[in-house]
């Protein structure tokens, strides 16, 4: 009999014991000790920094802490996901976050450090070979210290933030994770997790996809009034923190995380504009193929076409492998070893976070995935872009810490990138038009959610701000701000839209990243300019795409475009080669449904 792959994931091999694990809470112990030395050595380092000893010192303890941190973040995030209501996880994670408060404020106190060496020190210092290959981060970190306020009011923020700004994200994990919502299917009533209905939204049954979608609304709506707080008090944190800071634009702060140009964002959302029309065009035919005048939200993930069929975990897992061989050997070699050693969490059952993730575990030199996998087309593209990331890690272990720090807009490069490898070979390889059009229709959700719901979500969080500089923003004016930004970001193309949509969308509410939504869009189009690279170069282009992966950590965007790709991504026209490569599909996708 053929051995079945694990849907669970293996974390006893990091943590025994899952949230009671003994060896966890030894970790954390002895990480806390950690920490205080630091904190106990900047404090009495001051000027000694200069020399070098001392300097190295330092940032091979800091280096050693941030992958303890980053390991003990990681297994929180996993056992918190995979059951929501398991409150000694939630003890941890508490525990966690104070651990990683502590550690910014000795980071914090470090810096204040590096501000007192003088240019010329300074410049000898990084050209030392134990400090070269992290000269990009370590000029990244003194440049942003000094943009801030005084280190002992940073680290007051920073302490104050574990019980305030980080709480309203607790607040909200807490109110989802308690939420289930009833449907009746089959003739049978089910309570639902929120992932679970979210699936529900791809149903092939519009009264299916209907019903979810009311009863979806209805429990949100429930909700409003606590999300909206939690939503409120993190916007006003932020806020409050910029205008100390003397930052005059909530922009500020995302564009630094992700290293990149204002002028590159506004180019990017530049190109997709003024291709909209394409993407209407699309909605529009979909809503005749599915017989509606126009596509309410609940049918924007609608499958078309006859071919529906369910694709077993095994099923997928043998796609991704085949395919990631055809254009890397090694990317083929580590998704079989996620599968084959429980790396990844898919097993559809209640009490799950919803979504998908890939996190990893430096110490340990290993990554994990989550999803709920239900068999479905979209379900094999999200495993794939999670193994992208894991991949994207793979390549950089052996790398400083320091430089393993790439942003999220990078970050989903790699993601993107495998599930485009997988997504162009199912359409090649469709037996007939009919399992062609399924699988275009696939390409063009994802194509619709990084060009108009990305959208939506980026123009609602800057409405979100602007209305919240003037004070609390009420639940339904929330309501009110997302639908006006879905309408702009769809281009009317909708008869129904999701207002609640601002409180179901976790990516509001994480702390550590403000703005999280267009760094996918980045990625999805990034992405798909290296994906043309790699066709057009074939066989050669793996080993300079491992390359553009491992110094994601260490250069501006802008300059790792110019280095890899020989591309000036401040201009339009970078923007729209990638663009229109995404919207060439509707013109298939039209010509195989002009009869329909």
């Amino acid at each position: 009999m053929e051995k079945t792959l694990p849907q669970r994931w293996d974390l006893e091999v990091l943590f025994p014991g899952g949230s009671e694990s003994e060896a966890f809470r030894s970790f954390l112990a002895e990480l806390e000790k950690d920490i205080a030395a630091l904190q106990a050595q900047v404090e009495k380092a001051d000027l000694a920094l200069q020399e070098k000893k001392t300097f190295v010192e330092i940032i091979d303890s800091v280096q050693a802490i941030s992958v303890r941190t980053r390991q003990a973040g990681a297994f929180i995030s996993c056992l918190t996901a995979q059951n929501m209501k398991d409150e000694a996880a939630k003890m941890l994670g508490g525990r966690v976050k104070s651990i990683s408060a502590a550690f910014g404020s000795a980071l914090t106190r470090w810096e204040e450090h590096l501000l007192k060496i003088d240019e010329a020190k300074w410049e000898a210092l990084l050209a030392e070979e134990e400090l070269s290959a992290i000269a990009f981060n370590l000029n990244e970190r003194r440049r942003r210290a000094q943009e801030k306020l005084s280190p002992e009011q940073e680290v007051l923020a920073n302490d104050l933030a574990v019980d305030g700004y980080h709480a309203w994200q607790d607040l909200y994990n807490a109110v989802v994770g308690r939420m289930t919502i009833e449907v009746e299917l089959d003739g049978e009533k089910k309570q639902l997790s929120v992932g679970q209905a979210s699936n529900l939204m791809s149903h092939p049954d519009r009264a299916v996809r209907k019903q979810a979608f009311e009863k979806w609304l209805e429990a949100w709506g429930n909700e409003t009034e606590l999300c909206a707080q939690a939503l409120n008090h993190l916007g006003g944190f932020r806020l409050a923190l910029y205008r100390h800071r003397g930052w005059d634009s909530v922009l500020r702060e995302p564009l630094d995380i992700g290293r990149m140009q204002e002028k590159t964002l506004d180019a990017m959302w530049q190109a997709i504009n003024n291709r909209k029309d394409r993407l209407v065009a699309y909605l529009e035919r979909k809503a005749k193929l599915i017989g509606v005048e126009k596509l309410s939200w609940y049918d924007i993930s609608a499958p078309v076409g006859s071919t529906h069929k369910k694709v077993s975990y095994d099923e997928a897992a043998a796609l991704i492998v085949e395919n990631f061989d055809h254009f890397n050997p090694k990317m083929a070699e580590f998704a079989q070893l996620a599968f084959d050693d429980a790396w990844i969490e898919a097993e559809d059952r209640p009490g799950k976070r919803p979504g998908g993730f890939c996190t990893s575990f430096p110490v340990s030199k290993q990554s994990r995935v989550f999803m709920t996998y239900a068999g479905n087309a979209s379900n094999v593209s999200t495993l794939a872009h999670e193994l992208g990331h894991a991949y994207h890690q793979q390549v950089m272990w052996d790398l400083p810490p320091l430089a393993q720090n790439y942003a999220m807009n990078v970050a989903e490069t790699a993601s993107t990138f495998a599930e485009m490898i997988l997504a162009d070979a199912a359409v090649k390889n469709a037996a007939n038009d009919d399992e062609k059009l399924v699988l275009l229709e696939d390409k063009l959700q994802s194509v619709v959610a990084f060009f108009m719901n990305i959208q939506a979500r980026f123009l609602f969080e800057k409405n979100f701000y602007e209305a919240r500089k003037n004070g609390l923003v009420s639940a339904a004016d929330l309501d009110r701000l997302m639908t006006e930004a879905q309408q702009e970001a769809y281009a009317g193309a909708l008869a129904e839209y999701e207002p609640h949509f601002w409180a179901s969308k976790l990516h509001f509410y994480i702390t550590t990243y403000p703005f999280y939504n267009f760094p996918y869009t980045f990625g999805y189009l990034f992405s798909l300019s290296v994906y043309a690279r790699a066709l057009a170069e074939g066989e050669s282009f793996a080993d300079k795409y491992d390359a553009l992966l491992r110094d994601t950590g260490r250069l501006m965007v802008e300059d790792l475009a110019q280095t890899h790709l020989g591309e000036d991504m401040t201009q339009v026209e970078f923007w729209q080669a990638a663009v229109d490569l995404a919207v060439a599909d509707i013109d298939e996708f039209l010509r195989l449904t002009e009869e329909a």
